[in-house]
């Protein structure tokens, strides 16, 4: 009897636990990322994004750069625009900062971000670069809306500028809720819209580098589908000819 309510007690959490991760993650509203992996220009300003500001200390171990010729970039292009630190094309995108010198300074070492698109979602990725704001109660000065208490400082500010966090009191059905919203305090080098279009050609390019053969692997599905249709056809006609004369 004890075996049969535990097992009732270990179904129910399982069945519960996707309502429970839905509902932590419900408090900020993800905006849609415009992805698109078949716009190369935006592949190309994405990964000039990301070796500038997100390499420094981010690593993408899995990624090497001679892959980006798959953008349309040759490999003098790749050495000349997206190589600062001697590395070969041939090489993965390794940073130089020691895991345990930046776990003092950040308070846990920078993730790699081969993958971080698959792992965390390109709505999420998009929201979250453009939710930092000013904090000075914290020690590195920022602040995310998406991602509280985050350890990484923004380093996109030049481009968009300083927000500071607002929070409004309404009154909806006789009942008083908190509102939190961002206001652009110092303008950046960037509009907001074109901040915007910016953190989509990254969250695109971190969406590429996250599975690269994607748009290949789609393509060779779909001629391989097409062909089991062809095939499907042909072996149907062929069943009825050889079962024709059979009653």
């Amino acid at each position: 009897m004890k075996t049969n309510n535990f097992l009732v007690s270990v179904l129910f959490v399982l069945l519960l636990a996707p309502a429970l991760t839905w509902a932590a993650g419900a408090e900020v509203k993800l905006d849609k990322a415009p992805i698109n992996l078949e716009d190369g220009v935006s592949l190309q300003r994405g990964a000039r994004l990301f070796v500038n500001y997100c390499l420094n200390c981010h690593s993408a171990s899995y990624m090497r750069y001679n892959r980006l010729t798959d953008l349309g970039l040759s490999e003098e292009d790749i050495e000349k625009y997206l190589i600062f630190t001697g590395a070969k094309v041939g090489s993965t995108m390794t940073v130089a900062m020691d895991k345990n010198e930046a776990k003092q300074w950040f308070g846990a070492a920078p993730p790699d971000l081969t993958v971080i698109a698959r792992s965390r979602g390109p709505d999420w990725l998009y929201t979250y670069l453009r939710t930092f704001y000013r904090d000075d109660s914290r020690a590195i000065g920022w602040n995310n809306l998406t991602f509280p208490q985050v350890g990484m400082p923004h380093v996109l500010w030049e481009l968009q500028g300083v927000q500071v966090l607002k929070e409004e009191e309404i009154e909806s059905h006789g009942e008083k809720h908190v509102v939190k919203k961002l206001v652009l305090a110092e303008p950046g080098k960037l509009s907001k819209n074109e901040y915007d279009a910016a953190v989509a050609d990254l969250v695109n390019y971190l969406t590429y580098m996250g599975e690269p053969a994607r748009l290949t692997r789609v393509q060779i599905g779909i001629v391989v589908l097409l062909f089991l249709a062809v095939l499907f056809v042909l072996a149907y006609l062929l069943k009825k000819e050889f079962w024709k004369d059979v009653h």
